[in-house]
């Protein structure tokens, strides 16, 4: 795909939301040193950061239907921001977790409108390409901002990380501003009917069951990554470069293991979940093992990118699938499970450190998410086999 000016700008939001959701993992350490507190503690803020989004992106996705998408996406960029500013500026702990909330709100709205823009701005035979394209800023995020966030924080401060994500921002408004075409993206009408039919999906079994496998599959990987750099730190005994490294080789996993579960998935959703949830559990397991040996845990860490990723392309398929008719909230709803399952290991991480457990345990824990996960797509595929399965004829 040639150059596109309102993609490049879409990637550029999406690279500096993945940076803002991710950067505090690789700064944990540092936070909780500056602000005093607790390790657990500051694995909160990924947690407010999670419940944020949860509860955003239902409500900037209903409210928001009237408001032209370009000045819509324009001023979520401005409290994606804000929030990073007050972040850099805050003073203690709880002002922090407030900054992180608001740096939320725009998360999920951001990506759900984001794209259905970026399908609108290329020809109809290219629109899967373009949301492509749009992602690809958030899998980038992971492979360098990511990295480079955590290493700022070590070296410059951790507000420094802040500031810089703020300026990502401020130029991303910029570009949507500058680069969205105003006449060809159009605010949605106002449809109290659709309003309704949007939330009635969420009713549905199996929309529901799709929600929960996805909130079980990201809590599997976030019980674990919220705590990458504590445990290289305390458990590998590794030096912050080792540190960056490792988390830009889980980027690369990460960016792999997307391109991977959506070519599988297109074959087999379930299949491609029941492999990535097995082979999840399992990693995580033998991670646990090898964490005091720098090498092994680089090619675990690599492994477990790819697997974690692997789940997105097939759950996202499980939701649409699940919510054909009325897919819209119903995906963004997405979006917020996967934030829930961001907050709820982050949580249960947290809860496993501070029980003096150590750090093996926290990746024992998000195995057990993992494995969670596989029971509920067996139960799910077994139930759904035999729904469709036809009557006996009758003599």
């Amino acid at each position: 795909m040639k150059p596109n000016p309102p993609l490049l700008a879409l990637a550029v939001g999406a690279f500096g939301i993945g940076v803002t959701e991710f950067a505090p993992m690789g700064m944990l350490p540092v936070i909780a040193g500056d602000l005093g507190v607790s390790i657990p503690a500051a694995g909160l803020l990924v947690s407010a950061y999670a419940f944020g989004v949860l509860l955003g992106a239902p409500v900037m996705t209903l409210t928001t239907g009237r408001v032209p998408r370009r000045t819509l996406l324009v001023g979520l960029m401005g409290i994606f921001t804000l929030g990073n500013l007050l972040s850099a500026l805050a003073p203690e702990y709880w002002t922090l977790m407030a900054a992180r909330v608001v740096t939320s709100f725009n998360h999920g709205a951001f990506f759900g409108v984001g794209a259905i823009v970026a399908a609108s701005v290329v020809a109809t035979n290219r629109r899967a390409g373009a949301v492509a394209a749009m992602f690809m800023g958030l899998t980038v995020a992971n492979i360098t901002g990511v990295p480079l966030a955590a290493w700022a924080g070590e070296t410059l401060g951790w507000r420094a990380s802040f500031w810089g994500i703020a300026g990502l921002g401020a130029l991303a408004m910029i570009a949507l501003r500058l680069t969205l075409p105003h006449g060809r993206v159009e605010p949605s009408a106002d449809d109290s009917g659709a309003m309704k039919a949007e939330l009635a999906v969420l009713r549905r079994g199996p929309v529901l069951a799709a929600l929960a496998l996805t909130v079980i599959g990201s809590s599997s990987m976030f019980t674990v990554f919220t705590y990458i750099a504590p445990i290289l730190k305390e458990r590998t005994l590794a030096s912050t470069g080792f540190v960056t490294a490792m988390l830009v080789t889980y980027g690369l996993g990460l960016t792999l293991g997307n391109w991977l579960g959506g070519r599988f998935a297109d074959r087999s959703v379930d299949r491609t979940l029941i492999v990535t949830l097995a082979g999840l559990a399992a990693l995580l397991v033998v991670f646990a093992g090898v964490m005091p040996w720098q090498a092994p845990a680089a090619v675990v860490i690599f492994l477990w990118g790819v697997a974690s990723f692997a789940l997105v392309p097939p759950l996202q398929m499980r939701v649409m699938t699940a919510a054909s008719d009325a897919p819209n909230l119903a995906s963004a709803m997405n979006i917020g499970a996967f934030n829930l399952g961001n907050a709820i290991g982050a949580a249960l991480g947290g809860a496993v450190i501070g029980l003096n457990l150590g750090y093996p345990a926290v990746a024992l824990a998000g195995a057990a998410m993992a494995g969670a996960g596989l029971i509920l797509v067996l139960l799910l595929v077994r139930r759904e086999t035999r729904v469709v399965e036809p009557l006996p004829a009758r003599c």
